[in-house]
């Protein structure tokens, strides 16, 4: 039976957006970081005035898994929907778009590969041919997602063992870099979750369908 998956599609939308915000956020703060005298007190309310940083990071947690969760249910009911249209193009069953994502190394792959499944159940002809860069903007956000999760593992090492100013600023460079990538990953979610929404939308109200 199909399922209308608006809902959870702005709830993601509106979720995504609030992690590019705090993105931003701690991306100007690692490039304050990069731009000043090491030694200087970073957390000086003379430089980020009175934001509390240690809620800042626990606010910017919170959501992340909020997210997380919220995007999981509307893979899951995007899946479940996919049965319906196209069962047999569907290499992997409904519940591996929610365990996939906690496969350890699988997870950089197995959600991808359910995510083009649905997209080619979610189109007008299920069964005709990809069109020519029709997978994109699903392949853009994923390889984007892939480098970042790299990136932050990388960073967060680096982290745990700084001990000197160097050390902490090829630290802090990562960790820029990945907050970049989840900008970048975190924008093309939001386009590849309102298409492919609007693609199964459009499939289950018969009406004249988008561009593929």
């Amino acid at each position: 039976m199909l399922r209308n998956p608006n809902g959870l599609s702005h709830a993601v939308v509106a979720l995504l957006a609030g992690n590019v915000v705090f993105d931003v956020l701690f991306a100007a703060i690692e490039l304050r970081f990069l731009l000043t005298d090491p030694t200087e007190d970073l957390f000086d309310p003379a430089v980020f005035g009175d934001l509390d940083l240690n809620v800042a990071y626990g606010m910017a947690f919170t959501l992340y898994v909020a997210t997380g969760i919220v995007f999981i249910v509307w893979f899951h009911r995007l899946r479940k929907n996919a049965e319906v249209w196209a069962g047999d193009l569907q290499s992997r069953k409904p519940g591996w778009a929610i365990g996939g994502w906690f496969i350890p190394i699988a997870n950089l792959w197995i959600p991808r590969g359910i995510a083009v499944d649905i997209w080619r159940a979610s189109r007008w002809q299920p069964y005709a041919a990809d069109a020519a860069r029709e997978l994109v903007l699903l392949n853009a956000w994923w390889a984007f997602w892939v480098a970042d999760v790299i990136v932050d593992r990388i960073a967060s090492q680096l982290y745990k063992r700084a001990e000197t100013a160097d050390a902490y600023v090829t630290a802090a460079s990562w960790s820029l870099a990945g907050y970049l990538l989840d900008i970048a990953a975190a924008v093309l979610a939001i386009l590849f979750a309102r298409r492919l929404t609007s693609m199964q939308h459009t499939k289950a109200t018969g009406m004249i369908p988008a561009t593929q």
